[in-house]
């Protein structure tokens, strides 16, 4: 709706500027006063200057936004892929409940959470589940004296860091009125382009106005995009997380030969 509303809006601006210029060509051919030609010229520079900005500053921060969600989905991957690899360490039954545990949140962050990643962002519980039991083996470790203790508690505080990200940068990172006055400047713009047409204007100044108006439509449509980085044509896939669930079964099957997971393959608990 977003989308459509834009492009309506920037249409709309152009088509008005053209009906003005039109306008008011008729009254110079008509004899009219004309000497605000100089003064429309005056106007549109500074208002194209702030338009510029305007898109530059917030492209820059919706393109900061879907940068940090990236490198939380790789980073908290990272992290589950290596808590399954520090549990080999530990001694059992932990080291198997651990990386069972790994095995089962991989499965429900692809399968539960991400689905809710498009809605703006929210933890799913059956993820939760398996996050939560983490720190429950961790304090069986605790009391033993362990010494993988610390370096699984700091992979899953990297883990934890990088989801809480991932979930953050999933809601906008541009508050709507900002997004909307941006149109508004860069409606403004390409209207007061139209308008300002010259008299003996041809078809190359038509064409390059309508590029124009297709780049500005073309900037905003992107940057409306990449404000929301797991929906929309571009877009964050939970392919890393898929494929860090699909290793560490594998390795789990190899590491407990006859073992059986506490979940099914969307990361619920079957036991």
């Amino acid at each position: 709706m977003t989308m459509i509303l834009t492009v309506v809006i920037i249409a709309t601006a152009l088509a008005v500027g053209l009906f003005a210029n039109q306008v008011r060509r008729r009254r110079r051919a008509a004899g009219g006063d004309g000497g605000e030609e100089a003064s429309v010229s005056d106007l549109v520079s500074p208002l194209e200057t702030l338009a510029v900005l305007l898109v530059a500053f917030v492209i820059v921060l919706a393109a900061e936004s879907f940068g940090a969600a990236a490198t939380a989905v790789e980073a908290e991957a990272g992290r589950v892929d290596q808590l399954y690899e520090v549990a080999d360490y530990a001694p059992e039954p932990q080291r198997e409940r651990l990386q069972a545990s790994a095995v089962c949140y991989a499965r429900a962050i692809q399968a539960a959470e991400w689905p809710l990643m498009t809605e703006g962002g929210e933890k799913s519980p059956v993820a939760s589940v398996w996050s939560s039991g983490f720190r429950t083996h961790f304090k069986e470790l605790a009391h033993r004296d362990d010494p993988t203790f610390d370096l699984l508690v700091e992979a899953d505080d990297e883990r934890s860091k990088a989801r809480q990200t991932r979930i953050s940068e999933a809601s906008p990172a541009i508050p709507p009125s900002v997004y909307w006055f941006m149109v508004v400047a860069l409606a403004a713009t390409v209207g007061a382009f139209a308008f300002g047409l010259p008299r003996d204007r041809g078809p190359s100044h038509l064409a390059l106005l309508c590029v124009l108006a297709v780049l500005f439509t073309g900037s905003l449509l992107l940057i409306e995009d990449i404000d929301t980085p797991f929906s929309g044509q571009i877009k964050i896939t939970s392919e890393t997380m898929a494929q860090t669930a699909e290793d560490i079964s594998e390795d789990y099957a190899t590491d407990h030969p006859g073992g059986t997971l506490p979940c099914d393959a969307d990361g619920n608990r079957t036991s």
